[in-house]
């Protein structure tokens, strides 16, 4: 279809075509007969889509002017932005000028005013390509005869109107989920149906569900999917030990927080003999168990990842998975995709090696018990782990220098804080503090971006289908803007005409250290910084590694470990 379309759009656009009926343009065209139904349709889709006009005589030629498609962002004020694929700005859009389209609709735009330096373009929106949503959360609110739902997204644009005959149990303060029967028209809200009752909105736990059911997340899995994955052999199979590099005799931890439940990564490092560093990552082989196209393959396909939410977690395959085979449990014998790496006291990788293994973990570890072993802060933690402190005052050696190279190579460390929330067992919040970050937490991240760039770097003088994690260099102008507000505190960013330099960004972030201006400073920073993306070709043109130190940090690994699991599909 989309083939034909193009044929269409190519034939109108050659010189010598003039304006033309239907019929005349199948006729010139070939179209067999029997098609012509499908073609006529083919050419109301194209100009719904203002691709095509038809002018008073039912003939068709291109449409002069340029239309562009894109997401609408809706402010709570009326005005919104879209944005267009693969383009960095955004283009305004008035109050008048929005059609009554909603937040997360995918428009089709007209530009009314090109971008100039002090301002970025204007549009209108011409068409609603798509409704991003057919259902709402909200708080449902009532009178007599109707009522209505306030969305919990405050830049939804509408209240929705629920007739009495669709508010079903509905009862006032309750959070609902809606379906939306009619979208906004000029002066008339939306129209919906309760379909579902999640909660009074101070209920324990329906504020978690909201967002469930506000963004689709798939919190239970199918059962066929269950049933394949309880299925699933959950001991070691002795008949592929063979085809493995055996570890099971080495000293290997798992370093989590302490309420993880899926360990998915194990670390081990030994000093050699030339006085270079091996440094062992064991991931998890979930390839092993979650065969292509199976269910299971299937059902992590649509989720993507694990979704972390405060006091649970959506995972991306079943807990019998997740928990079980697939997690590195300490004294069980795991199959895992190991990468092992000889690294200089410089922090370089001489040499490495990536294998498919089996581990047996010989401790779980926390990051609080790691970080007392390398500071000698708890006599009775040093006490239980003492046998292993060699170990751990390697890894820290370890960390520290693959710490120092990253510095030297530009590193940032962005010490943004974040807070840790405790609840009780009703799901009600006990507590709000700081959520501390030691060295602890460093270790395996060094580890972690390490054994991901080795890898990265294999598959990429393999020439072999790979995906590359994306850092590209700022916008000149985001970082002229920056550099006028830096100006105030005495600081600049310097770049040549051609190049930016990651070093200058990190003594920035050091001369502001401490003071009263960091924060706003290394918020600013980061807006200026392009949002890394995952791509299949390397497009990396700035050598910036950024660290933010925030409360996310063990999602970044999962992202980083489930990269490095699909790296291996294929070895």
């Amino acid at each position: 279809m989309k083939e034909q379309e193009l044929k269409i759009l190519a034939f109108m656009k050659d010189k010598d075509y003039i304006p033309m009926k239907a019929k005349e343009i199948a006729t010139i065209m070939g179209v067999p007969k029997q098609e012509y139904k499908d073609f006529l349709a083919l050419l109301e889709v194209l100009e719904e889509n203002f691709k095509i006009q038809k002018n008073k005589k039912n003939k068709y030629k291109l449409v002069e002017k340029t239309y562009y498609d894109g997401i609408y962002r809706k402010n709570q004020k009326g005005f919104g932005f879209v944005k267009r694929e693969n383009e960095e700005e955004e283009i305004y859009i008035a109050k008048e000028d929005a059609l009554q389209a909603l937040n997360g609709d995918r428009v089709l735009i007209e530009i009314i005013k090109e971008k100039n330096k002090d301002k970025s373009a204007e549009a209108k929106i011409v068409k609603i390509l798509k409704h991003e949503k057919d259902t709402v959360v909200g708080i449902f609110q009532h009178n007599k005869n109707f009522g209505f739902v306030i969305p919990d997204d405050k830049n939804l644009g509408t209240d929705i109107f629920i007739p009495k005959r669709d508010r079903g149990k509905a009862r006032n303060n309750h959070k609902v989920l809606v379906k939306i029967t009619k979208y906004p028209q000029k002066g008339k809200n939306a129209e919906g149906k309760i379909i579902e009752v999640l909660g009074n909105v101070n209920e324990a736990g329906v504020d978690m569900l909201s967002l469930i059911k506000e963004y689709g997340l798939p919190s239970t899995f199918p059962e066929p999917v269950v049933q394949e994955a309880k299925h699933v052999n959950h001991k070691v199979d002795k008949k592929d030990i063979p085809h493995r590099v055996d570890f099971r005799e080495k000293e290997i931890f798992t370093i989590d927080g302490k309420d993880a439940k899926d360990l998915d990564d194990a670390v081990r490092v030994e000093k050699l003999p030339n006085g270079n560093y091996q440094l062992e990552v064991h991931i998890a082989d979930v390839s092993y168990y979650v065969r292509e196209n199976s269910l299971l393959d299937q059902e992590a396909l649509v989720r993507g990842t694990s979704i972390y939410m405060l006091g649970r977690v959506i995972p991306m395959l079943p807990r019998e998975l997740s928990n079980g085979i697939c997690s590195l449990n300490a004294g069980e014998d795991r199959f895992t995709l190991s990468c092992i790496m000889e690294i200089n006291t410089h922090g370089a990788v001489v040499s490495s090696e990536i294998v498919k293994g089996i581990i047996k973990v010989t401790e779980r570890m926390n990051y609080t018990d790691v970080q007392a072993m390398i500071d000698g802060s708890n006599k009775e933690t040093i006490k239980k782990y003492t046998k292993y402190q060699k170990s751990f005052k390697l890894m820290e050696e370890l960390a520290n220098i693959l710490k120092n190279k990253r510095k030297e190579q530009g590193y940032l460390n962005l010490d943004i804080p974040e807070s840790k929330i405790d609840l009780d067992q009703e799901g009600k919040v006990t507590k709000i503090a700081r959520y501390e970050t030691t060295f602890a937490h460093e270790i395996i991240e060094q580890f972690m971006l390490i054994a991901n760039e080795t890898i990265a770097e294999k598959f990429f003088w393999l020439e072999a289908p790979f995906i590359y994690r994306v850092h590209e260099e700022p916008d000149r102008e985001k970082v002229q803007e920056l550099n006028k507000f830096l100006f105030n505190f005495g600081l600049t960013i310097k770049a040549s005409k051609d190049n930016l330099y990651p070093k200058e960004f990190a003594k920035v972030l050091e001369e502001i250290k401490g003071k009263e201006e960091e924060k706003i400073i290394s918020n600013l920073l980061l807006r200026t910084l392009k949002i890394a993306r995952y791509e299949a070709e390397n497009k990396d043109t700035l050598e910036l590694q950024v660290n933010i130190t925030v409360t996310l940090l063990p999602q970044l690994e999962d992202i980083q470990i489930y990269s490095f699991i699909e790296s291996f599909q294929n070895i």
